[in-house]
């Protein structure tokens, strides 16, 4: 059967496109189209992306197989216990690196193996930015929310149109309530999306304002399709990252700060809030309510002063200890150039515990960019794995990817195995699936850290087995390869 090709390049998002200021718009106006492509992708094949020219040994501000990237979206991956898979989506590429296509696949638990992955659109652009997160609401319908960077170009929503299959897509034309009136709902950046049963789906992420600040926020909808109105989290200065977590139906969220007049290379600071209601009350994990949106620098939600350090903050992970506590893992230097000029790099372990935030040391590495995640085993027995063993491009994103373990509730650290070595290519971006199963426990990428490259997709079990996905195979499903 040929490949289906669908334009969902609508009038209506034509319309919204040229609405946008003309300062807004990328250049290059053919970056405003995608297509929807419903086709095999016969193989993994990761993007790779660079960002920001330093015109140093390092070559970039950073760069890699970014297929996983950012740690600002989520999920990645999903565990369905219906389907016994786990549903994974990733920023994929052709042979030449020359566009950035959106892949979803799954890991069958049944049968050890991954299914060749379905191509859902071509975002028309090699801006890992626009890497694509996953959801599988009640019914088991599987969605892809395709992301933008800023508003060059336009964010999609798409659905299987089977339960817990990934042959077929179709797009959703989604809207969001502003100014009291339907809007197409078509551009979002730094997407993070939770489904909650017979609630529906809660959405965090950023848009960009007239000056081209990050400001934070959510959105609620209880079918996908008809969006609520975005409500700002925060907005300090010049704006903000954010990450989060779902558990139990809490959401939790963790952000920093750009401070005014420093660029956007500088991210300082490092605050927390959590709701339990759907995003209808916002409260400081000591359970102050706050009333949206934050403002001002010093603030409630604020649990470390970097500024007063003189450090940058890099956000990585969030997660829920079992009595639904929260932990953020984050990464503090000198400033955003690559090199051993601002480290050291310590990775914080910042849990809170007994009413207050206790912040620890997990290990150092060599890059800003390094980023990890926080496994949750019980309330003593604690993993983080992430690339912070030094790599084969030395000070740039990624590196070896290690498992450290702590049996203290985060106090104390060890090095409990060294998954990969010996690696051409740095490993970047490890992430933990949403309701992670042993089989199938982080998901990342490998790419060079100072030049273009192929790009490979990698998983690992609970027992650190790590296992590299084909780059090139017809099979609709796919032995993955165990690395020795």
């Amino acid at each position: 059967m040929k490949p289906k090709t669908i334009s969902i390049f609508l009038l209506l998002c034509l319309f919204c496109h040229k609405a946008l200021p003309q300062q807004s718009r990328h250049p290059d106006a053919r970056y405003a189209e995608a297509e929807l492509i419903i086709q095999k992708a016969n193989g993994f094949k990761g993007i790779w992306y660079m960002n920001q020219p330093s015109n140093d040994e390092y070559v970039y501000k950073y760069s890699g197989g970014l297929g996983t990237y950012p740690a600002n979206h989520r999920p990645f991956a999903i565990y369905s216990k219906e389907a016994n898979k786990t549903f994974f989506c990733f920023g994929g590429t052709d042979d030449s690196n020359s566009t950035l296509l959106h892949n979803v696949s799954y890991f069958d638990h049944a049968t050890g193996k991954v299914a060749n992955p379905t191509i859902l659109l071509d975002k028309k652009t090699t801006d890992a930015h626009d890497n694509p997160v996953i959801s599988i609401d009640d019914e088991g319908y599987v969605w892809i929310f395709s992301t933008s960077h800023g508003l060059a170009r336009p964010s999609y929503i798409s659905k299987s149109k089977k339960p817990y299959d990934i042959a077929s897509f179709e797009t959703v034309h989604a809207t969001e309530i502003v100014g009291g009136e339907k809007k197409p709902f078509n551009n979002f950046s730094y997407f993070q999306v939770y489904h909650q049963k017979e609630k529906g789906f809660i959405a965090l992420f950023t848009k960009y304002d007239e000056r081209n600040r990050r400001v934070i926020g959510y959105n609620t909808s209880r079918d996908g399709v008809d969006w609520d109105e975005w409500k700002v989290i925060a907005s300090i200065e010049q704006g903000h990252y954010q990450v989060s977590a779902e558990s139990n139906g809490k959401i939790g969220v963790a952000f920093d700060f750009h401070p005014e007049g420093k660029g956007l290379n500088y991210r300082t600071n490092l605050h927390y809030l959590e709701t339990s209601d759907f995003g209808k009350t916002w409260q400081t994990a000591q359970g102050e309510k706050v009333s949206l949106p934050l403002t001002s620098r010093d603030n409630p939600a604020r649990i470390k002063d970097f500024v007063s350090e003189g450090l940058n903050c890099y956000l990585l992970d969030v997660a829920f200890s079992p009595d639904q506590k929260p932990a953020i893992l984050v990464i503090s230097s000198k400033g955003y150039e690559a090199g051993p000029g601002n480290g050291p790099r310590p990775w914080h372990f910042f849990r809170f515990h007994n009413g207050k935030w206790a912040d620890h040391t997990v290990t150092f590495s060599d890059s800003n960019y390094d980023m990890g995640s926080v496994f949750f085993e019980s309330a003593k027995k604690i993993k983080v794995i992430g690339p912070t063993i030094d790599g084969p491009q030395a000070y740039n994103p990624g590196g070896e990817v290690a498992m450290w373990a702590s049996k203290d509730g985060g106090k104390s650290w060890k090095l409990e195995k060294q998954l990969t070595r010996n690696s051409e290519m740095n490993h970047t971006y490890v992430r933990r699936p949403f309701f992670a199963h042993k089989d199938f426990y982080g998901i990342w990428a490998d790419g060079h850290g100072r030049k273009p490259s192929e790009s490979h997709l990698f998983f690992t079990d609970y027992d650190g087995n790590v296992f590299r996905l084909p780059r090139n195979s017809t099979d609709l499903e796919i032995e993955p390869e165990r690395l020795k």
